[in-house]
């Protein structure tokens, strides 16, 4: 019979998979227009109605690409949609979400250090969250203050610090920054499901019925375009800090995700210069940098530390409570103190590691019920940790881990 722990990772594993497969998919398609957006030359002999072209090679071949700001004469028999990439990478990662933050609510989404709030409390804020954040952002655009493009943007550079910092009032850090990156993605994919697409679709019908389309639709979805261009690079951070606890679990992860926000503003503002052949502005890499060095000074400054002195008197769920109470667990807990602890601590005693990685520690018995489920995964049932077997965990010590989470959720 299979153990549906092992299965349910699987199923995390193939959905994650699927979300960086859509990912790149729709990164690497909204590079590219944007970059050959950027690149149009404006010739003498363009046709009716184009606004530029550009020449390319790749493969082999060469290719002519020239681009209508409204649409052209005629609609051609054969229009490629690019939308699909967007759907999937959003609907991939909402159920990444839902797997490994909702479902395990209790480890990865609420601490009561921060917020004593039930888990269902904590997802509904958490979807609640996601859907202000895209009306609040849609009713900005649409208002007078969006006419303004740059003004509108630091105004969303205001809001998502602001989220940033509520998020960290609420969740847990890895959950914050996770839940900002979301936060991040939902508008983004907001904006090609219920804006750049509909009214690209409004275009294509005028040209059908022989109207004239309205310029201001290919403006508005220009808008949008340039926003989610700069949103990039800050979600896939965002996306990856839950493994990363130098991230995450500082008290200024939300001044981590702030810099980060204006790090993606230089590094595509290089990039779009180059591509507008505005030349290279190499001051933005500096600028990279050094906000960079802002964020490793604030993660790393032992001022800024998370304190783990109120985790041990935390209460543990039923749940996690049998877990303490399954036979074999006083075994465990001394094979897991010799063999772990070393790295997995409030305080870290191997050198050249600063905090616990991915923020699991396993020196109490509180936080090995906590983490009850990964050790048995990583320790008992395969041999991923210790990494490289370091510190010599024995077959017997890995099946006496396998022992005590059977007798826990078997019992």
């Amino acid at each position: 019979m299979l153990d549906v722990v092992i299965v349910m990772e699987w199923v995390e594993f193939a959905v994650r998979w699927l979300h960086v497969i859509t990912a790149i998919a729709w990164i690497g398609s909204s590079f590219y227009f944007i970059a050959l957006d950027l690149g149009l030359r404006q010739v003498p002999d363009l046709p009716a109605g184009a606004h530029g072209e550009e020449w390319q090679v790749h493969g082999g071949g060469f290719y002519h690409i020239q681009k209508y700001l409204v649409a052209p004469e005629r609609m051609p028999e054969d229009l490629v949609w690019f939308k699909w990439e967007s759907y999937a990478t959003w609907l991939s990662g909402f159920a990444m979400l839902a797997l490994v933050y909702y479902l395990g609510g209790e480890l990865y989404l609420v601490d009561p250090n921060v917020l004593d709030i039930p888990v269902w409390g904590g997802v509904l804020i958490s979807l609640g969250s996601l859907g202000f954040g895209w009306v609040a952002y849609d009713l900005l655009c649409k208002s007078k203050f969006g006419d303004d493009n740059s003004r509108l943007m630091i105004l969303l550079f205001v809001i998502l610090v602001a989220m940033a910092w509520g998020y960290t009032q609420v969740f847990t850090g890895r959950a914050a920054l996770l839940h900002l990156g979301a936060f991040t993605a939902t508008i983004m994919s907001a904006n090609v499901f219920i804006t750049i697409i509909p009214n690209q679709k409004i275009v294509v019908a005028d040209l059908i019925a022989g109207r004239v389309p309205d310029a201001k639709y290919g403006k508005i979805a220009k808008q949008r375009s340039t926003h989610n261009n700069y949103l990039t690079l800050p979600v896939i951070f965002l996306m990856l800090s839950n493994h990363y606890p130098m991230a995450f679990a500082s008290s200024m992860n939300w001044v981590i995700a702030a810099l980060v926000f204006l790090m993606g503003v230089t590094i595509r503002h290089y990039f779009n210069s180059m591509h507008a052949r505005k030349g290279r502005p190499i001051w933005t890499w500096a600028a990279t940098a050094l906000l960079f060095a802002t964020i490793v000074y604030l993660s790393a400054s032992p001022r800024f530390h998370v304190s783990y002195g109120e985790d041990e008197a935390r209460a543990l769920t039923a749940g996690q409570q049998k877990f303490v109470e399954a036979e074999g667990f006083e075994e465990v807990h001394e094979i897991l103190l010799g063999r772990c602890s070393m790295c997995h601590a409030a305080e870290v005693y191997w050198d050249g590691i600063a905090t616990a990685p991915k923020g699991v520690r396993l020196d109490t018995a509180e936080e090995i019920a906590r983490q009850a489920k990964r050790v048995y995964l990583q320790a008992g049932v395969t041999n991923a940790m210790p990494p490289a077997n370091i510190s010599y965990m024995e077959p017997i010590e890995r099946a006496k881990i396998v022992a005590w989470y059977k007798s826990a959720t078997e019992g």
